[in-house]
């Protein structure tokens, strides 16, 4: 063993020591219920990282026992003071980036550098909310007739459950925890089995923050029903948010519906990357690389389908391939990794089998198209020409390094095939025509459109989708609202006649 990985297995040995491996109930870290544990794995190399206790239903409900013994009290509680401490927690973040990065690393896979970037950008809802906090406006107007005065005020909608995935571990869970606890909301949080030690990692820090005892309850587990079902069946829980698959979202609201309990939904998402003939193409290969893989295309925002102009087509994709095929895979803690594994076999096998069944209907592998040898779940960086328009890879997200290329001749034709996903969360166009820009807004069915830009996705922005991919909006002033209800008081006026 050299030198250099020895003080790196022992940094990284020292940080998995720090993460607490409890259920975070009322402010302490206890064991399950029943003792019950599972084992969090490196996909790099299959190795064990950390074993958790592991949340019962009877955990869960003792996680809401928490959050709703407190919710009175914390909606009471100041908005200047919630606001300061959601900006020490950003502070706190901010000074263990390093810890952060490393630790989304080990568990998810991601490069080192792409987790950094996390970082900052998680990191980023807890400032943003911290500033929003204190400017949740109602409204005082007088009723058009002029009989009444007509006072509108916004109040927290009460516990929460919130449910993360495991691609972004910290942006995640913060993009859900900053503006509930914004709002004056109670919450108990389920980080995914999958990647579950950044955020109890972060509900240590929010504890160290000040956050009450029992505003964040935290219950990691390895089933997910045992703890949604429970909850959704409770009349203290007042509102699901949820981000991942459109299929457990749709048995979500299903189960809220019970309730009528408030809902927000990030789901899938199939997003067309349109390449117009009068674009850079150099620009739209830079932006085609970071809109594809980010994460390792292990994003619901990340480009599904690249949709180029005809004449344009053979130019684009020529770089696009050269710049995927030079991309190095490797563990995200090597220097020179720039792709690291997917989260594990099953997502593996089921991207190959994708890129193989375009193959077999036509398609061209023209850089990659293969697992990667070796210990972890690699997959090859691949690019894949004269992809039938009927191929189930245009279909369904792909969540790998791989990029089906299509083409189409008109503007029309374009909107046509980005419309055709039941999905509509992001797209992403490059024209040098900012009219053109309109005209396909205004026309494509996606929740978030990127122009000449690969990456939108920002605290201060919404972000959501339509159809199939959602309901409600994080982050922004938007994101707010979806923690709060709208009350109405109608005050009769004394001066009226």
């Amino acid at each position: 063993m050299s030198d250099q990985h020895a003080v790196n297995s022992e940094r990284e040995a020292k940080l998995l020591a720090s993460v607490p491996t409890g259920l975070l109930i009322g402010g302490q870290w206890r064991d399950a219920s029943d003792g019950g544990t599972f084992d969090v794995h490196d996909p790099a190399t299959g190795e064990v990282l950390a074993t958790l206790a592991s949340a019962t239903s009877e955990d869960a409900v003792a996680a809401l026992d928490a959050a709703d013994a407190v919710q009175a009290s914390w909606a009471r509680t100041a908005p200047r003071v919630r606001a300061e401490i959601l900006r020490r927690a950003f502070d706190l973040i901010t000074e263990r980036a390093a810890d952060f990065a490393l630790l989304m690393t080990l568990e998810m896979g991601k490069p080192l550098a792409e987790a950094r970037g996390e970082v900052t950008y998680g990191a980023e809802f807890l400032r943003w909310f911290s500033e929003e906090t204190v400017r949740d406006y109602g409204r005082y107007l007088t009723s058009p007739e002029g009989k009444n005065k007509i006072l509108v005020q916004h109040k927290p909608v009460g516990p929460c459950l919130l449910i993360t995935p495991w691609n972004f571990p910290l942006a995640m869970a913060t993009r859900k925890v900053a503006p509930a606890i914004a709002a004056g909301c109670t919450m108990v949080l389920k980080p995914a089995k999958l990647t579950p030690l950044t955020s109890q990692l972060f509900a240590q820090v929010m504890l160290e923050a000040g956050l009450p005892a029992g505003v964040l309850n935290v219950v990691s587990s390895s089933s997910a029903s045992g703890i949604s079902g429970p909850l959704l069946k409770d009349s203290r829980l007042k509102k699901v948010s949820f981000t991942g698959s459109t299929p457990v979202g749709r048995r979500l609201m299903a189960d809220a519906a019970h309730n009528v309990l408030r809902t927000s939904m990030e789901l899938g998402g199939n997003a067309p990357f349109i390449v117009f003939d009068d674009a850079d193409l150099d620009k739209a290969v830079e932006g085609a690389m970071a809109a594809k893989m980010r994460n390792m295309g292990e994003a619901c925002t990340a480009a599904n389908r690249f949709l180029v102009q005809e004449s344009v087509a053979q130019e684009f994709t020529r770089k696009f391939a050269a710049a995927m095929g030079a991309l190095t895979t490797g563990r995200g803690t090597e220097a020179d990794s720039k792709v690291g594994p997917l989260i594990d076999a099953g997502a593996r096998d089921d991207v190959h089998a994708l890129v193989t069944a375009a193959v077999d209907a036509g398609a061209t592998a023209l850089t990659g198209g293969s697992p990667v040898d070796g210990p972890g779940y690699f997959y090859q960086p691949t690019v894949l020409g004269g992809v039938p328009n009927d191929a189930a890879i245009l279909a369904q997200e792909i969540f790998g390094p791989v990029a089906p290329i299509t083409t189409f001749a008109t503007e029309e034709d374009a909107i046509r095939l980005a419309n055709t996903s039941e999905y509509g969360l992001a797209s992403y166009l490059y024209s040098r025509d900012f009219n053109r820009l309109l005209r396909v807004a205004e026309q494509i069915e996606f929740g978030m459109v990127g122009f000449n830009a690969g990456v939108i996705s920002n605290a201060a922005a919404p972000f959501g989708g339509v159809k199939q991919s959602g309901l409600g909006r994080e982050g922004g002033t938007e994101g707010i609202a979806e923690y709060t209800t709208t009350q109405y008081i109608g005050i009769a006026d004394p001066y009226a006649p």
